[in-house]
């Protein structure tokens, strides 16, 4: 209850507090110290604060709101000070015709009439309630302690107090003071009094001869503010002000509701002690609330020392799994090693063998040879030979190489696992048993990749549901960090999405879902498109007549009517230009290049659908095509070893020709819109190649 009855602008218990219209409260010294004056002839435009006031300012004490931004005019004089607590004080001016005032709490300000500080009604309540806490402090000190109050601060054997600090409410002796509140910084708003005993010792809070406080005198009965001698006897409704008799005689009050001031006392009365049983209920359940926050905290504590163990254990279990399955592969490793020495010591013992004895009937026959009796040595002669052939045959093909390699052939793939791990994570609530959605799918970032403007991905399934996988649902974003779109959903875990934007990077992500619901995304990977776009013909969409060779780049046709050839890239945004060769031109034909739609007509002259927007060219003139209309006919021709270039801007939405590398004729096409690709008809007459 303290911050209530402390003044806002002093920081002190209330003195002669006085009540503004905004029904806030300051002192009268304050209020006088805070009021200040606005320009001769100026009078304050009249405003409110948002939202609707309790108070009619004008009826009741013939005061005008205004804003000092509204006005234009600030508060400031050249001689500012600021009161203990920080609030601004002037000051102090006489009253004069054109003063106001500024409730330091809510900013609104008054201006004030003749009366000046006087028009304001005197809290003789509020007044009350602080001199029956001071005199109850007073007494529970005295009682306390028979002595001067000592210093809070101090260690050991506490010396008398010398100042108290009102905002601390802490007593310090004057070594305490000067150590633990110096008079400078944030503490020089602080404002440090004598001690209550002290104080009274020089004043009349304590009896002579240091016998009790006397109690405070009963309270004299407030009196009107215009009729000092005249007492509140009767209420207005209207102004929400009590008025004397007087004021009723003089008819102020006369069209206003006006009742006994006793019967509205008990109903205000009434009112305040319903609206503090609703905020007495509040406060029960703030309080209750509190006390399970505080035993919250308990919880939380005891819960994450036991979810901390669950986990080091869980960590434990994987660390002893994996050691275990290290042991395990060692093992095999051993085993490997082991076997791979035995097969080698194994053939260095046989090979060692063999070379002895070969070694030994070598020599044995070189002495033989030595030998000059013809009879002896065609005696054995033919057994020797047999012997020596017999020895080479054991050196076959594959004997003299080893039979295992020194190369380990095992191979740990730890990728997955390595990722798996990197995606462990923690799952908001508790898992309940039973069926439950799939998790997140692996992209396999090896088999993952971009051609040109076609994004291919790969996933699969990590971890085992009890419910079936029903399918697969892969998102892109638009290339730009925008919104994610799905571009696949089936059961297939590979995906090629084509007609992408070149020299863009895209997000891609994949979920799977069950009977049960749809599980979390994947780790999202990203995937850049070519920069630059190339291409070859496209055999899966061309004619039947279609010849295609030099790996699709040079194409011809079988038929000798026009059929029609598409490129493997689209384009849907950016700047594309590309040219295409005459490698064969007989006969005068009149081939079509230009762009289409994936589902152009493929057995009629590119340009006559719909579908399909081109120039078509003899040896002399050309002209453009579009749903069969022929428009802007332009002299010069094609020959064999002529280029034809086609410059698709789709920023502009236009579709120019070029021939030999220059422009042919105006540009052709505009307001283009959708994704094309590169097409061209010819017949057998012609042949063309893709210069790229």
């Amino acid at each position: 209850m303290d911050e209530e009855l402390k003044c806002p602008v002093c920081g002190s218990l209330f003195k002669e507090p006085i009540l503004l219209p905004c029904s806030h409260n300051v002192c009268l010294m304050c209020a006088r110290n805070i009021t200040v004056q606005t320009p001769d002839g100026e009078t304050p435009a009249q405003s409110r604060a948002s939202g609707s006031s309790d108070y009619d300012y004008l009826d009741m004490d013939k005061m005008s709101l205004y804003s000092e931004t509204d006005s234009g005019y600030g508060s400031f004089t050249p001689c500012q000070l600021k009161s203990p607590n920080g609030v601004r004080v002037f000051p102090p001016v006489l009253p004069q015709r054109h003063c106001s005032l500024t409730c330091p709490l809510c900013h609104r300000s008054v201006s004030l009439d003749e009366r000046g500080l006087r028009g304001f009604p005197r809290n003789r309540l509020l007044e009350s309630i602080v001199a029956r806490c001071q005199q109850n402090r007073a007494s529970s000190s005295s009682s306390s302690s028979s002595g001067a109050p000592k210093c809070q601060l101090c260690d050991r054997n506490p010396v008398d107090a010398t100042v108290m600090c009102e905002q601390c409410d802490v007593y310090y002796c004057g070594a305490c003071q000067q150590r633990c509140h110096p008079s400078r910084g944030p503490l020089a708003k602080h404002r440090l009094v004598p001690p209550p005993r002290q104080a009274a010792a020089g004043g009349a809070a304590m009896a002579p001869g240091g016998g009790q406080q006397p109690p405070v005198a009963a309270r004299k009965p407030a009196t009107c503010v215009d009729h000092e001698a005249e007492n509140f006897s009767m209420y207005c409704c209207s102004c929400r002000a009590p008025v004397c008799t007087k004021c009723l005689e003089e008819g102020k009050h006369g069209k206003h509701d006006v009742r006994p001031l006793a019967v509205m006392w008990k109903q205000h009365k009434c009112q305040l002690s319903q609206a503090l049983n609703g905020v007495s209920d509040k406060a029960k359940d703030a309080k209750e609330f509190l006390v399970l926050l505080k035993n919250m905290l308990q919880q939380i504590q005891e819960n994450g020392v036991e979810f901390e163990a669950c986990f080091v254990a869980q960590c434990d279990s994987l660390i002893e799994a994996l050691t275990r399955q290290k042991a395990k592969l060692l093992t095999k490793v051993t085993k490997e090693k082991e076997y791979k020495l035995k097969v080698v010591r194994d053939q260095i013992t046989h090979c060692t063998m063999k070379l002895r004895q070969t070694t030994g009937m070598m020599e044995y026959c070189l002495e033989v040879l030595k030998e000059n009796d013809p009879s002896g040595y065609l005696q054995i002669s033919d057994a020797l030979i047999k012997r020596v052939t017999s020895s080479q045959d054991q050196w076959v093909k594959g004997a003299l190489e080893p039979k295992v390699s020194s190369d380990f052939d095992l191979v740990l793939n730890t990728d997955s696992l390595l990722q798996t791990i990197l995606q462990l994570d923690f799952c908001h609530g508790k898992v309940e048993p039973g069926p439950s959605v799939p998790a997140a799918p692996l992209l396999q970032l090896e088999k993952c990749c971009t051609r040109n403007n076609s994004a291919t991905l790969a996933w699969r399934v990590t971890v085992p549901t009890s419910n079936p996988i029903d399918g697969y649902i892969l998102e892109l974003d638009d290339g730009n960090g925008g919104q994610y779109r799905e571009v696949y959903v089936g059961r297939e875990t590979v995906c090629t999405v084509d007609g992408l934007h070149f020299n863009s990077s895209y997000n891609a992500r994949v979920k799977a879902y069950n009977t049960i619901g749809v599980g979390p995304y994947s780790k999202t990977v990203v995937l850049k498109t070519s920069d630059v776009a190339w291409f070859t013909f496209d055999p899966s969409s061309a004619h039947r007549d279609i010849v295609l060779s030099n790996e699709n780049l040079t194409v011809s046709c079988n038929s000798y009517d026009d059929r029609v050839v598409l490129g493997t890239a689209a384009f849907s945004k950016g700047v594309h230009y590309w040219e295409v060769r005459i490698d064969r031109y007989d006969n005068h034909p009149d081939p079509a290049f230009g762009v289409a739609r994936i589902n152009t007509m493929k057995d009629m002259m590119l340009g006559k659908d719909d579908k399909a927007w081109a120039m078509y060219v003899d040896n002399n003139r050309s002209w453009f095509m579009h749903n069969n209309s022929h428009t802007n006919r332009a002299e010069g021709g094609i020959n064999k070893g002529s280029t034809v270039g086609i410059l698709l801007d789709l920023v502009k939405r236009t579709l120019t020709f070029y021939i030999n590398q220059k422009q042919h004729g105006p540009t052709a096409f505009d307001s283009l819109d959708g994704v094309f690709v590169p097409a061209v008809s010819l017949n057998r007459n012609v042949q063309v190649c893709d210069t790229e």
